[in-house]
């Protein structure tokens, strides 16, 4: 009997133990998500769209703070080329702040950041007041490796600003 009894609570032990070698280790992965948003910081920084690239799919649903959306890496190279290329819209510093990251499973994870854009200009130089930029990205992990498969940029515009022309909406 005391065998018996041994053997089970041993079975109850493992079973509720589980093998922790095939456990998901989330903190490592946070560290490789949070590595590839310093990533794209440095690409803006640098200007190097080869590094802003790095960590999207080939198929990045990607859409900016202006609504302009792209549907491919090939697309996003493209636009980002051109942006770098903008002195007014790279002369901006970028302030990002913790990122919250959730895990929605062990291949999918989703990734708010807010960063913080100071000293950006205008087309015409004057100089804009800071930015509350937020970034929405879904990571999938494939092959062993995090890609942003959806990013979505938007802005929080300050309430004093008015942005459609109220004389136009009553036509």
């Amino acid at each position: 009997m005391r065998r018996f009894i041994s053997i089970i609570f041993l079975t109850l032990l493992i079973a509720c133990n589980g093998d922790k070698s095939t456990r998901f280790d989330f903190s490592s992965q946070e560290l490789l998500i949070n590595q590839s948003i310093e990533d794209w910081d440095k690409a803006w920084n640098d200007k190097d769209v080869a590094l802003a690239l790095k960590h999207y799919s080939d198929d990045i649903d990607w859409t900016n703070a202006f609504g302009h959306r792209v549907l491919s890496k090939k697309e996003l190279r493209e636009l980002l080329t051109g942006i770098f290329e903008m002195e007014f819209v790279m002369a901006g510093e970028n302030n990002y702040k913790e990122n919250d990251i959730s895990f929605l499973s062990d291949s999918t994870a989703a990734v708010r950041s807010l960063n913080i854009r100071e000293n950006q200009r205008w087309p015409d130089g004057r100089k804009m007041d800071d930015r509350s930029i937020s970034h929405l990205r879904i990571y999938q992990r494939k092959e062993g490796r995090w890609l942003i498969t959806h990013h979505m940029i938007s802005q929080a515009w300050p309430t004093d600003i008015e942005l459609v022309d109220n004389a136009e909406v009553d036509q």
